[in-house]
């Protein structure tokens, strides 16, 4: 089984995983499994804390680039894999990694997805989610707050010295290499349907014998 691997880039905050998970919860039952790119930041438990805060986490660098592609490239060939899992809390990863299964379609979602060449150039279909900085800010905060032990301050300050700066630089000319863009402020279920049948479209041309192909 050679699985069809899906690329969901886009902003902090854009809607990546919302997509992800209603993309996969769309496709039969058992047909898709979700890869996020973020269980890949690099392990900074070998850090004082004090110095893990100050790293930044907006770079492509930020990433184990390296395990990322290995992993999807092994999934792409039909082959469970156990990926990292990490604590945003504490910057480092915990010490058991999590199970992805084989899958027809893998979906791997982050901000880096379509900015690292290596894993770039593994996806059949690349996907880009906009939204305005204010919304992605928003629901950043109430992220990083609710569910990763950050204040509002610390949170705004770093989006004004790392997240936007990086956005211009990395997240947002990788859209180019998009074969759809969708608004990550527009229904769900609207973006849902669009990807799910360019998935569809990509399936049923494998079943006629044809290559994967980006279809803009």
């Amino acid at each position: 089984m050679t699985a069809l691997l899906v690329g969901i880039a886009g902003g902090s905050g854009s809607g990546k995983t919302a997509l992800a998970e209603g993309v996969a919860a769309a496709l039969p039952a058992g047909q898709a499994a979700v890869l996020p790119a973020d269980a890949y930041y690099r392990d900074l438990g070998h850090l004082p804390p004090e110095e893990r805060v100050r790293r930044n986490f907006d770079e492509p660098d930020a990433l184990e680039g390296e395990r990322l592609a290995s992993d999807i490239s092994r999934l792409r060939q039909g082959e469970a894999i156990e990926r990292p899992a990490y604590d945003f809390a504490t910057h480092a990863r915990l010490p058991e990694p999590l199970p992805v299964a084989a899958r027809p379609v893998v979906l791997v979602e982050g901000i880096f997805v379509l900015a690292i060449p290596a894993v770039r150039k593994l996806l059949a279909l690349k996907v880009f989610v906009t939204a305005s900085e204010p919304t992605r800010l928003a629901r950043r905060m109430s992220r990083d707050v609710g569910e990763r032990g950050r204040t509002r301050d610390s949170v705004v300050a770093q989006f004004a010295r790392q997240t936007r700066p990086m956005h211009e630089r990395h997240v947002a000319p990788s859209q180019a290499w998009a074969d759809l863009v969708v608004s990550g402020e527009e229904e769900l279920a609207q973006s849902v349907a669009r990807v799910s049948e360019r998935i569809r479209r990509l399936l049923n041309a494998d079943c006629q014998g044809l290559t994967y192909r980006s279809m803009a």
